[in-house]
């Protein structure tokens, strides 16, 4: 195990104790985990997962990692991930430069995908605390630097609890690096279905059939690499022995994964997407409202917005605004509608959401699960409930809306912020909420979750027209008392 470097640990856990309220031996599970943890465990960690296995909420485990990072203890890394193989295939370390086209030499795929699909964000500690080799790929035995820091180890078999990598290295006939300027010899003995190589870190590849009556004398396959591509001396190659002598002409290293498919798996017209456990997208980032506050600097390449395929806004806007400032003049009513804003904010960050912005006397919010915003909707109208009992008169009167769908995160004003059809529509939902009512929309209420929470509520619901909706829509109204 590495050398943690004491001064620096002592001083910046000092700093996080003070960085807000943590649970009960928090702290201490994550001091732990950087002592006394092996290599593998501190690289590319899953909150979601340490949450799980040390007892802790989701929402602490990510805070945890994000005041961890901000302290320098740690580094963040936005991961794309084949759907397909549980590949890594590109990390980027800042917002700004993640790209989301994605290609996949080992399932012959390429394609887009969005923020909160396949984008996962992880964590891995920093090489000034505890120097571990996977700073160091080059350190790296071959089996670790394919199936340990190239490969997620949970991606399963859909509807099935066999791990693919397990499947994947049953169908490995050889695995090994290629030195510049070299020949590299690897001997397998093959199968029928396809012979296919792969530079996990290029994403350059071949594929040859593997057909015919089976050989007894080895069959030779020269394969050329000039650091972009693969290219091979036969068109296919017979079942049986084979030396495969791979000449590496360029002057990195390469590396080489040898598969044999079988026939089941080609005759798949796409393989199917693997299970994958729980795990931080970049969607569910984006909607956190502590990363927003410790990572203002984060921003969306402003050429391009960055897909979310599904994420809830929620807008506020108060009843009667004007009258209060007339009633109660400009400084007193801008005292009270800070007041709700922090009170709102508070709320949000407590269902795991974000505010995005504040428009006037208006808040927008994001969440990346339905049933949070909707909770947090139910909360809001608690608390303004209990801040106007407070201040002995009903001075801040809550209108709320909420829709759920698909939308583009981009950045505006030097902020994070959300793009599309979706943020009219939320907006235009909450605008037929009256005072102290929700509205939300029917693809929110149809969402996980969000049904059984209302159940106890009094509901209405009724036909509207949306702006860019072609018609009405049906629009459920949450009505107080």
């Amino acid at each position: 195990m590495s050398d943690v470097q004491e001064r620096l640990l002592d001083s910046k856990m000092t700093e996080m104790e003070l960085a807000r309220s943590w649970g009960p031996r928090v702290i201490s599970k994550f001091e732990s985990l950087i002592r006394s943890g092996d290599d593998f465990s501190l690289y590319r960690i899953n909150p979601l997962a340490f949450a799980r296995d040390h007892a802790i909420s989701e929402a602490e485990s990510i805070d945890l990692f994000l005041h961890a990072t901000r302290s320098g203890l740690f580094e963040m890394s936005w991961d794309v991930v084949c759907p397909q193989s549980g590949m890594v295939l590109d990390s980027f370390g800042a917002l700004r430069t993640l790209k989301t086209h994605y290609v996949c030499g080992l399932c012959d795929v390429s394609g887009e995908t969005d923020l909160d699909d396949f984008i996962e964000v992880t964590f891995t500690v920093s090489p000034q605390l505890r120097r571990l080799p996977f700073h160091d790929p080059v350190s790296l035995s071959v089996e670790d630097f394919h199936w340990k820091a190239r490969f997620l180890s949970e991606a399963r078999l859909p509807g099935q609890q066999a791990r693919f990598l397990d499947v994947l290295k049953g169908m490995v006939r050889g695995l090994t690096f290629l030195a510049p300027g070299s020949v590299t010899t690897v001997r397998a003995e093959l199968g029928l279905g396809a012979l296919a190589g792969i530079n996990v870190q290029t994403q350059a590849s071949f594929v040859l059939p593997v057909a015919g009556e089976p050989v007894t004398v080895p069959t030779r396959l020269s394969v050329r690499y000039d650091g972009q591509r693969f290219s091979a001396s036969l068109p296919a190659v017979r079942p049986g022995p084979v030396i495969v002598e791979i000449e590496n002409s360029a002057t990195m290293r390469g590396s080489l994964l040898l598969i044999n498919w079988p026939p089941e798996i080609l005759a798949q017209s796409t393989k199917p997407v693997l299970d994958f456990d729980p795990y931080m997208s970049g969607g569910m980032l984006l909607a956190r409202q502590t990363f927003r506050r410790l990572f203002r600097s984060e921003r969306v390449d402003e050429r391009e917005g960055l897909g979310i395929r599904q994420v809830t806004l929620l807008f506020t806007d108060l009843k009667g605004s004007t009258a209060m400032y007339e009633r109660i003049g400009d400084l007193n009513a801008y005292a009270l509608v800070r007041e709700h804003f922090a009170l709102l904010g508070a709320t949000v960050q407590e269902h795991s959401g974000a505010i995005v912005k504040t428009i006037g006397d208006a808040v927008m919010a994001a969440f990346s699960r339905p049933a949070d915003a909707v909770s947090a909707a139910l909360h809001m109208l608690g608390e303004i409930e209990r801040f106007n009992s407070e201040h002995g008169n009903p001075s801040i009167i809550l209108k709320i809306g909420a829709h759920c769908g698909p939308s583009i995160a981009v950045t505006l004003n030097d902020n994070l912020d959300y793009f599309g059809q979706t943020v009219n529509v939320a907006a235009r939902v909450q605008s037929l909420a009256d005072a102290g009512e929700i509205c939300i929309s029917e693809a929110l209420f149809s969402a996980p979750g969000v049904a059984q929470l209302l159940s106890g509520h009094r509901l209405a619901a009724f036909e509207a027209p949306l702006r860019g909706v072609e018609g009405t829509a049906c629009v459920y109204r949450v009505m107080p008392g």
